[in-house]
């Protein structure tokens, strides 16, 4: 046994194998470089030398393929995720999306997921949560939303080295059913405007409709970012829903949003989400004239309420110049559909509408990324369908005025020819 146990030992730095004194095989494998620059050697035991062999093989694949584990205590997928949520991304995204990662992480991830040791988890185990969600109520979107937020907190574990392959990437995503796109036609916009001229902030909803720009853009413009002279205006920010912490002494037992002392944690506005986001946008001239007569209106109600108004520079203030709440803008809308008589539809259809027009002109794609704030061509697919039979209906049209049968022209003579 010690012949053969000194014939299976190694120079330094290769895997080796022997026969130790408790009656076991053993095996070492240098993995790598531990963080004080001492080599990273693992060690294996098992019952029979080919048990032990197939082990030490398998750290080896480990380490040529760079999915070994790094040493210490193994993460829970719970741990993770709390680390990952508050020290992580907030360093990478914004406001909002921390919002929707938040609920993602805590209301689902960390109570389905979070008792699995990170490095044992399966695409199954991922697949199963997904099915068991879906089966307690949760729409395919929010579990599609959590789908995807995983996958970013897994795709920094394997960054770090916590994590040899990120699960989620194998692991079937849920199906989610594209909203489909539905624009507002014409006339509809234009009862829409006709309804809107009869109340305050009525430019609004021109500029959602004219140009596309979300909620949050809107609510988030300064006077300083629109230059009528100019026919143009700069999205540089957006507005954010609110986010409330407890600041009562003694836990109130409400929720952080109901406690009555509570106080805002995040800031009513920051810089739109990405650079797509932050862009020049041009005006149209009869959009101009609404925006300064839109600002005339603004003065006289600046001046009317005195005292009460406190000034914040807004384009679309509420009616003592504060910035404009989501939900008080929200109900607008929903009341504006009402009273034209159209469909009811989100507030996010009038970006929809805006964007459609835009390619049903023909505007190339590249131009109209720029103007809607898109990073991607993704979106101009969606509404691909739509645009393509707006063209094939006015391509019908055409040729139903050029090109007419001789059924349709009495007195000419011969074939199908131009119309006279």
């Amino acid at each position: 046994m010690a012949e053969e146990k000194k014939r299976t030992r190694q120079p330094n730095g290769r895997s080796s194998i022997y026969f130790g004194k408790d009656g076991k095989w053993h095996g070492r494998v240098t993995v790598g470089v531990r963080d004080d620059g001492k080599p990273d050697r693992r060690h294996v035991e098992r019952k029979t030398r080919a048990e032990v062999t197939e082990a030490v093989r398998e750290l080896e694949r480990q380490r040529d393929a760079k999915t070994v584990r790094k040493p210490g205590k193994p993460w829970t997928v719970k741990a993770w995720l709390t680390h990952w949520i508050e020290n992580v991304a907030p360093l990478t995204v914004n406001e909002n999306t921390m919002v929707g990662y938040g609920v993602s992480v805590r209301k689902h991830l960390i109570p389905g997921l979070g008792a699995h040791r990170l490095d044992r988890l399966k695409p199954e185990h991922i697949e199963a949560f997904y099915a068991k969600m879906q089966a307690n109520g949760s729409k395919p979107a929010t579990a599609h939303h959590a789908h995807r937020t995983f996958r970013a907190a897994l795709n920094e574990a394997v960054r770090r080295g916590h994590l040899g392959k990120n699960p989620v990437l194998l692991a079937k995503a849920p199906k989610v059913d594209e909203y489909e796109v539905e624009p507002y036609t014409v006339a509809e916009v234009q009862r829409l405007l006709k309804a809107a001229d009869r109340h305050r902030n009525s430019a609004r909803w021109a500029v959602a409709l004219a140009l596309g720009l979300r909620q949050g853009e809107v609510l988030g413009l300064k006077w300083e970012d629109v230059d009528l002279d100019g026919g143009f205006l700069m999205v540089r920010r957006s507005r954010h829903r609110p986010q409330y912490a407890h600041g009562c002494t003694e836990p109130c037992g409400r929720k952080a949003g109901y406690c009555p002392q509570r106080r805002r944690s995040n800031p009513e506005t920051s810089t739109t989400k990405s650079r797509a986001g932050r862009r020049a946008v041009g005006l149209p001239e009869q959009l101009v004239d609404l925006l300064r007569a839109h600002r005339e209106a603004q003065d006289a109600e600046r001046e009317a309420a005195g005292n009460r108004w406190q000034e914040g520079g807004w384009v679309f203030p509420d009616e003592h110049g504060r910035i404009s709440s989501h939900r008080k803008d929200w109900a607008e809308w929903k009341a504006l559909l009402a009273e034209a008589k159209v469909r009811d539809g989100r507030l996010h259809d009038a970006r929809h509408t805006a964007a459609t027009v835009l390619l049903i002109l023909g505007v190339p794609e590249r131009a109209v990324m720029g103007l809607m704030g898109w990073s991607t061509s993704a979106m101009a697919a969606r509404y691909q369908h739509m645009v393509d039979a707006v063209r094939a209906d006015v391509a019908r049209q055409v040729d139903g005025l050029i090109w007419q049968s001789d059924a349709r022209r009495p007195g000419d003579s011969g074939g199908a020819g131009l119309a006279k």
